[in-house]
């Protein structure tokens, strides 16, 4: 667990990972979800943030007063969860992210079964969604490693060019239209998309 968020620290991304496993929560096996989310988004960000993370069990009440913590207490701008969005009876992530939600965000949902469905034709049972609480934005992602960065970094051609945009180049503008800190990336891991209105003078851009 990292050092938890402070809401004075404004210009920080607060970002909350929030792995959801009955067995890796029991131990049964290591948890792949946090340290694939981490080392993707670390290399992505280039902008200051941190990481709050929480591993817990497949059960929805659990999963609601573990966003409401991380949304509402420890002041996360961006929340992602991995695990249990399958039609299994025990996926009840998004069910509980609905729950604790103000507002659903359809497109990611809709992107990121697109995505998928590019690699795997079992992607269409996701039930993955993307919502908002106060002006945190909350993003159910696979929990898979390999599914997690295709999700956020979409699907490439051979030349490694991006043929179909991951979702996360569409954080940052989302982020902003919150209230939250200005996100900048490595555009070699992914190009944050914002109208050119939107684009402030940044260290990379103003050299």
């Amino acid at each position: 667990m990292s050092t938890p968020a402070s809401p004075a620290v404004e210009d920080t991304l607060r970002i909350g990972l929030l792995s959801v496993s009955d067995r890796a929560s029991q131990g049964v096996y290591e948890d792949r979800g946090i340290p694939a989310l981490r080392e993707w988004l670390t290399r992505a960000i280039t902008s200051p943030h941190l990481f709050e993370a929480r591993l817990i069990a497949d059960e929805c009440d659990e999963i609601e007063r573990t966003l409401i913590d991380l949304c509402d207490h420890q002041h996360c701008h961006l929340v992602f969860t991995t695990g249990g969005t399958g039609p299994a009876p025990r996926d009840v992530t998004p069910d509980a992210t609905l729950a604790v939600a103000q507002r659903e965000m359809p497109g990611f949902g809709e992107q990121m079964r697109r995505i998928s469905l590019e690699f795997v034709p079992t992607a269409i049972l996701s039930r993955q969604v993307g919502a908002i609480r106060g002006k945190t934005l909350i993003v159910n992602l696979p929990g898979q490693p390999k599914s997690i960065q295709e999700t956020l970094e979409g699907a490439r051609h051979a030349d490694g060019t991006v043929r179909m945009a991951g979702i996360f180049a569409a954080i940052p503008y989302c982020i902003d239209l919150l209230g939250g800190p200005y996100i900048e990336t490595d555009e070699n891991v992914i190009k944050a998309f914002r109208p050119k209105s939107a684009i402030r003078p940044t260290s990379s851009n103003t050299r």
